[in-house]
């Protein structure tokens, strides 16, 4: 027991408090010595549990998680305590950002000398969360068919200056529309050639700055559209426009 040290001078050395100590005690992540008065001592090994669970604290990890994870769980159960942990970290994330976004837009209009009252201060902080919302949930999908690279590759991708996402899906909701009411029909025809060219166009933004393996993933998240789970983000058009554009790319290189 020499190394060992009591209650207080742990308290110090690791930022804890004496009620933290006691209550990770309690929850079995740490157990100290006891002399044969009841003094709590803490070896060198219950030390570095202690850092160990701070770390994890920090990482925003709960105490069950923390308690499983030092547990000696497996690879499979670090996996989906892992995942859990990104999916709450990915949600805060994005509540910041649309916090970041709201506040922005608030700070822009009072520089141009518009009004703004808290009515529109609140409805700029909806408007944002809705935006996060939807990204989240495209992101939740689209990490079924991204390879690493490709995850990789989206993650350097800048957007363009100016990129307003919102007037963006409102455009691939009015042409998947207008082709979906336009099917059945020719891929190799004019009018075939005319929705290509839409769509092409649109889609210009990404292919700007698309590689082989962000593009293959894509490809791969639409040719899978009919096995999307119940409450999926619509990308503004079906399967079935899907497939007709495809057809139609392919009658165009013919």
């Amino acid at each position: 027991m020499d190394d060992s040290l009591p209650i207080d001078q742990v308290t110090r050395a690791t930022g804890l408090t004496a009620r933290a100590l006691r209550f990770y005690e309690a929850r079995g992540l740490v157990s100290p010595l006891r002399t044969g008065s009841g003094r709590r001592l803490y070896g060198q090994a219950e030390l570095e549990r202690l850092h160990r669970i701070t770390t994890l604290k920090r990482a925003g990890f709960t105490l069950s998680e923390i308690a499983r994870l030092l547990g000696g769980a497996g690879p499979r159960r670090i996996e989906a305590v892992l995942r859990t942990q990104l999916g709450e970290a990915e949600k805060r994330l994005g509540e910041a950002q649309a916090a970041i976004t709201a506040l922005r837009d608030a700070l822009s209009r009072i520089e141009r000398g518009e009004p703004l009252d808290t009515a529109t201060l609140c409805s700029l902080i909806h408007h944002g969360d809705r935006l996060m919302s939807e990204k989240a949930a495209w992101d939740g999908l689209s990490a079924q068919y991204m390879t690493d690279q490709a995850k990789a590759d989206f993650a350097q991708a800048p957007y363009p200056e100016g990129f307003d996402q919102e007037a963006y899906s409102a455009k691939w909701a009015d042409l998947g529309a207008r082709i979906k009411a336009a099917l059945p029909l020719d891929p190799a025809s004019d009018a075939a050639r005319a929705f290509l060219a839409e769509w092409q166009e649109l889609l210009a933004p990404f292919t700007a700055i698309a590689t082989p393996a962000m593009g293959a993933s894509v490809k791969a998240m639409y040719d899978d559209m009919p096995n999307w789970q119940a409450g999926s983000p619509s990308p503004g058009f079906d399967h079935a426009v899907w497939q007709f554009i495809q057809a139609a790319g392919a009658a165009n290189r013919k």
